[in-house]
């Protein structure tokens, strides 16, 4: 029976790449800015939400965490010495628990928004990787 690999090794390089990438974003994040990748995402997607607002639970869905894990990392985010969010109950429902991004969290969000931009732009050109990825994912689909 031929067992052809050709996905799976096609899949394995999109998944390096993207590890990779984690990787140098997660160190730019955390050199200049003193946040993680996740914590990151958290400003993003708090800051493209209307209002700029998400309930917990919808956080959790969009970064991917645990209740626990993403109640530790608010908690942290909206200590006085970082106040990039705060949190607030819903005047409707008050068991609906929101978290907002304050000023200085979307600041520092516009920031490193710029950084991760230049970290990905330098590692999508190196290699030609636009080029590959592209292929891959042509491949992915056949």
């Amino acid at each position: 029976m031929h067992n052809n690999t050709e996905r799976l090794d096609l899949w394995l390089s999109v998944s390096h790449f993207h590890s990779s990438v984690n990787d140098k974003l997660e160190q730019a994040l955390l050199g200049q800015y003193d946040i993680s990748l996740k914590e990151f995402y958290v400003l993003k997607f708090i800051s493209s939400s209307p209002c700029k607002e998400l309930r917990l639970q919808q956080l959790q869905e969009k970064v991917g965490l645990s209740q626990s894990a993403t109640s530790r990392l608010v908690d942290r985010m909206e200590a006085p010495s970082v106040g990039a969010l705060e949190r607030h109950t819903c005047t409707l429902d008050r068991r609906g628990i929101y978290t907002r991004i304050t000023a200085l969290g979307e600041q520092k969000y516009l920031q490193a928004l710029a950084t991760v931009n230049q970290v990905l732009n330098d590692e999508l050109q190196r290699h030609g990787i636009l080029t590959e990825l592209d292929h891959f994912v042509r491949q992915l689909l056949k």
